[in-house]
Parts: C-alpha cells; sequence; structure tokens
C-alpha cells in the first residue's frame, strides 16, 4: 500500500444486471465506487465519499466497501431514505442500456468529510460531481484538494437523460475541468455535453480549463491530448460479458499506474518504467496500457470490479 491516499467522490447504487430481460447478478457499483473498489482490491490506500440510504442495500454497500479495503468512514447514511438502484440491460453485444431508480433531490452529504493534503489523489464525476442539491459541499471539498496540491482526475460520464440539467450545471462542470489535472470522458459523453464529435474540437474546448484530456471511444482508438499535442493508442477487441464497468476501471487502472510510476517501478511484463528514466510519451503508453488492462479484465465478467486473477498479478508485478 502506497503512502497515498484515493479519495472517491460519488454516488453509489445497487446495480441489477439483466440479460434477455432476466436479473443476473445484483452488485454494488456506481461510477466513482467501482473505480475505488477495484483499487481497494489492488491493495491501494483508498476511501469513498458517498451517501446511501438507511435501509438493507445500504448494509449492503458499506460492507462491501470494507470487504474491498475501502474506508467507509465518510459514507453518509440516511435513514428515512432509499438507496439508489440502476437496472443494467445487457443487449446482443453485452452494453448495457440503464434505468436509474434515483432521487437526485434527496441526496445529501451532512456527515463527517475529509481534509486533503498533496499526496492525495481524488477521483469525481459523473451527475453527482456537479448535482447542484450538493454542489455547496462536493465543489468545496474539489476547490479544498486543488488547494491543498492533490492530484484531480475528472471522469465526465455525462449521461443522456441530464441534456435539460445542462443550463443548471453546465458552470460546475466547467469549474469542475479547471480543478482537474485530468479530464477523462468519451466521445459520446461530448456529444450530449457540447454537441462536439471531433476529438480536436473537443480538445479546444476542454482545453480553456484542463490541459490534458483523455478521449475514450468505445472500441475505436483513445486519444490522450496535451498541451504538446496528440497521442493515439488502439483498443484490443476482446469477448466482452458485460460492459458496466468498463470505463470505471480504465480510471482506476490509470491511476493505478500513475501512482506506481510515482512511487517507484511496476513490472508489466519483461519491461519496467519509471518517472525518472522515461519519456513522458513513454509513461503515458504505460499509463494507458494499465488502463486498458483493467477495463478488459472487467469486461470479461459478470461485476463491477477487477478480478481475483488480475489483483494476483498485479500484486507479482510490484518491484
Amino acid at each position: 500500500m502506497t503512502k497515498n491516499r484515493i479519495i472517491g467522490i460519488g454516488e453509489t447504487v445497487l446495480d441489477i444486471l439483466f440479460k434477455n430481460d432476466q436479473p443476473l447478478k445484483a452488485v454494488p457499483g456506481g461510477s466513482t465506487f467501482n473505480s475505488i473498489v477495484s483499487l481497494g482490491r489492488a491493495g491501494m490506500n483508498c476511501i469513498m465519499v458517498t451517501d446511501v440510504g438507511g435501509d438493507h442495500v445500504g448494509d449492503l454497500i458499506c460492507n462491501f466497501l470494507q470487504e474491498n479495503g475501502v474506508s467507509s468512514e465518510y459514507v453518509c447514511r440516511h435513514e428515512k431514505v432509499k438507496s439508489h438502484i440502476t437496472l443494467a440491460f445487457l443487449n446482443e453485444h453485452n452494453d448495457a442500456q440503464y434505468v436509474f431508480y434515483k432521487d437526485h433531490a434527496s441526496v445529501s452529504l451532512d456527515g463527517p468529510l475529509p481534509t486533503f493534503s498533496k499526496d492525495d489523489v481524488v477521483l469525481f464525476g459523473s451527475f453527482f460531481a456537479i448535482n447542484p442539491v450538493i454542489r455547496s459541499v462536493v465543489g468545496g471539498l474539489l476547490r479544498k484538494a486543488h488547494e491543498a496540491g492533490a492530484w484531480l482526475y475528472y471522469d465526465v460520464n455525462f449521461r443522456k437523460n441530464h441534456i435539460a440539467d445542462l443550463p443548471d450545471v453546465m458552470l460546475n462542470i466547467e469549474e469542475n475541468m479547471r480543478l482537474a489535472n485530468v479530464v477523462r470522458g468519451s466521445m459520446e459523453d461530448f456529444g450530449y455535453l457540447l454537441g462536439l464529435h471531433d476529438g480536436d474540437a473537443i480538445y479546444e474546448r476542454v482545453s480553456r480549463y484542463c490541459q490534458t484530456l483523455i478521449l475514450t471511444d468505445g472500441a475505436c482508438q483513445i486519444r490522450v491530448y496535451t498541451p504538446e499535442g496528440c497521442e493515439t493508442y488502439p483498443v484490443q477487441p476482446i469477448e466482452t460479458v458485460s460492459t458496466v464497468g468498463a470505463g470505471d476501471n480504465f480510471n482506476a487502472g490509470y491511476i493505478y499506474a500513475k501512482l506506481a510510476v510515482e512511487n517507484g517501478k511496476l513490472r508489466m511484463g519483461n519491461s519496467t518504467f519509471a518517472k525518472n528514466n522515461c519519456q513522458l510519451s513513454t509513461i503515458n503508453c504505460q499509463l494507458i496500457k494499465m488502463a486498458q488492462r483493467w477495463s478488459q479484465d472487467v469486461c470479461q465478467q459478470l461485476g463491477n470490479n477487477i478480478s481475483d486473477e488480475l489483483v494476483e498479478k498485479l500484486k507479482k508485478e510490484q518491484i
């Protein structure tokens, strides 16, 4: 476990997966939640800031965090509120269509909240990070993290069902980008958010706030934009079982590799890399490679988090 804390700020739900309209599995989820749990499984020092109901689902979620090595100290429990539910219907390609059972107006972060240091990594995103109901709290946390020198990773993850909310949340999105060290979003996200479908045009807009953009596009190539230019990386084709946690674990794998670079070395196959002896482009390549590795691992199982097999491989690769 590294000295770095990874603090996730985001919503938590119970995901119920369906195939051919029949339920397959129920697992705790949520975009940031999925990332943090996978990082906890990989032995990282993780904390989740979220809210859940005072019901059985809330108990299940808190227990799941603790079982996977994630602190639930900053999970706000609300006794008279029901925990959120998401139905994920897998199509013939095992891509998910979602139905959400959430009351965004009932979200509240009224419990203890963390303080930050320069060694912290903060992962945040989705509607939770822009919800006007809790923006005063979430925005305050992000500003404090930024001021403390923490490293912030913003996953835009903007859904079609929130397009009508854009007039109320666009300033929050822009501030999130301004506070972040890295912005990650899909071509679909920015289509809904900005009405743009060209990577260069998307970066032109994002770069007004944040200089590093990771742009994903399903099975198409990944682009990493920085002021030095754009680097592209192919996506390896695989057979999928479920894509529910694909993007979330891409984020987790990227953060895992970033911290490995900063804290020493990480063995990947027959190669090693370290921050002090690699060019930036080589490091970026290894970060994206690890991000894809985590994402693909999750896509090959019914679950939102990396497998026990990958966890064991990661342990052996640490130097």
